[in-house]
């Protein structure tokens, strides 16, 4: 994997220390932990105030819709997660998808998106953007020779996930990043699986890097949550801000809250999730009732080396494929009994799901089968167990 060695960032402060103190504003009661600010609407001294709020003359909070202070401590701190200027929060991943894609692009205009996609991700994409008049081409292939041709003509959006879910394609970022600004396009980067604390789409040269919340960044399945973050402050003026205020999809302050304060153990949760990860990759391996493992710390994963060149580690899903058919995977799914069967991720507990039958189940089977997700195919989220305990029950699974 690329060094990973902890950095200041542009306020003088590594990493872990901004993720438990970063943005943190006080009351005039100085508490330790962050307030929640439970208000819909704020109050001005004098009519003329308001005039100045709404004219942008003045900074002064408007409507819980446009902006709150317990959801700005989240979004200053998440913003410095990527070192990015910009983080603007919704109220689902899905939101922040919806949101990065819908503010940028009108009819006429050309969106590029991989197919290796989650399963809502592949629908705003193809059947939603469609509908809008965009006109989409999607690319089956993690071949960069593929991106460049889609990418000879003018472009206006790039869409990825990199780690890909659930197959873990990688995608050379840097590469399709330098394709995507010559045609004229930003690349947005849906970063959930490798997590800031393992990618930096941003440095890589992305535009815009978008996560669901509510996997690792909440980490303990209570809220749900979305980030858009950005260097780009054309975009965020012209597209993103507008829409966020005029449409709604607003995190809620409670949300805001839970989330910041799951931040101050983002880092620690998720590089021992990945260890547990690793763990379990190298001991599926050897069980002979599983014939696939597909895992981007595994020398056998086709793009080991790419991994290697742009992450720091190789994240907490895995992937593998039981030696048998859809019934028979089934059955080790039921014999389980400390993994849930759940389809979320980046959870402490650790969870598996069948993706053709869940995520991807809208899907076509042929695309399924370009994608390499067959009825035989499991999805892993490893948790915070301990790890001879994972291996215990995935070891009684296997022997059903």
């Amino acid at each position: 994997m690329s060094k990973d060695t902890p950095t200041k960032t542009a306020n003088g402060r590594r990493r872990q220390t901004n993720l438990v103190r970063g943005g943190q504003i006080r009351s005039q009661f100085d508490e330790i932990s962050e307030a929640m600010f439970l208000s819909s609407s704020y109050a001005y001294d004098s009519a003329e105030q308001a005039q100045r709020a709404f004219k942008g003359e003045e900074d002064h909070y408007l409507y819980s819709r446009y902006g709150n202070p317990t959801v700005s401590v989240f979004e200053e701190r998440m913003a410095m997660m990527d070192q990015a200027k910009i983080c603007q929060s919704t109220a689902s991943g899905m939101g922040a998808v919806f949101a990065s894609l819908a503010c940028l692009l009108k009819a006429g205009d050309r969106l590029v998106a991989s197919k290796a996609l989650f399963g809502s991700c592949d629908y705003v994409c193809t059947v939603l953007m469609p509908q809008y008049g965009v006109e989409v081409e999607t690319i089956m292939s993690t071949d960069t020779a593929a991106w460049e041709k889609a990418l000879s003509k003018p472009t206006n959006a790039v869409f990825l996930e990199s780690p890909s879910n659930p197959t873990m394609q990688l995608f050379d970022i840097a590469a399709i990043a330098d394709l995507a600004h010559k045609a004229g396009a930003r690349l947005i980067i849906d970063n959930v699986f490798a997590t800031p604390v393992f990618q930096q789409p941003l440095d890589l040269g992305a535009d815009i890097v978008m996560y669901s919340t509510t996997k690792h960044i909440d980490g303990q399945g209570r809220t749900l949550g979305g980030a858009i973050v950005t260097n780009d402050e054309a975009y965020y003026q012209d597209h993103l801000r507008m829409f966020i205020r005029h449409t709604g999809p607003t995190l809620s302050p409670f949300n805001a809250w839970v989330l910041s304060k799951s931040l101050e153990t983002l880092d620690l949760r998720v590089r021992q999730q990945s260890s547990n990860a690793s763990a379990l990759a190298a001991f599926l391996s050897d069980q002979p009732k599983v014939t696939k493992v597909i895992f981007p710390g595994l020398e056998s994963h086709p793009q080991y080396a790419l991994a290697q060149k742009q992450m720091t580690g190789p994240g907490t899903v895995l992937a593998f494929e039981v030696d048998g058919d859809q019934a028979r995977t089934f059955k080790f799914m039921n014999a389980l009994e400390l993994i849930d069967i759940s389809n979320n991720l980046g959870d402490a507990k650790s969870m598996v799901t069948h993706p053709t039958t869940t995520t991807h189940q809208r899907v076509s089977a042929d695309e399924r089968a370009a994608l390499g997700i067959n009825e035989n195919l499991v999805r892993l989220s490893v948790g915070l167990e301990d790890i001879d305990d994972l291996k215990e029950d995935i070891e009684h699974a296997l022997s059903a």
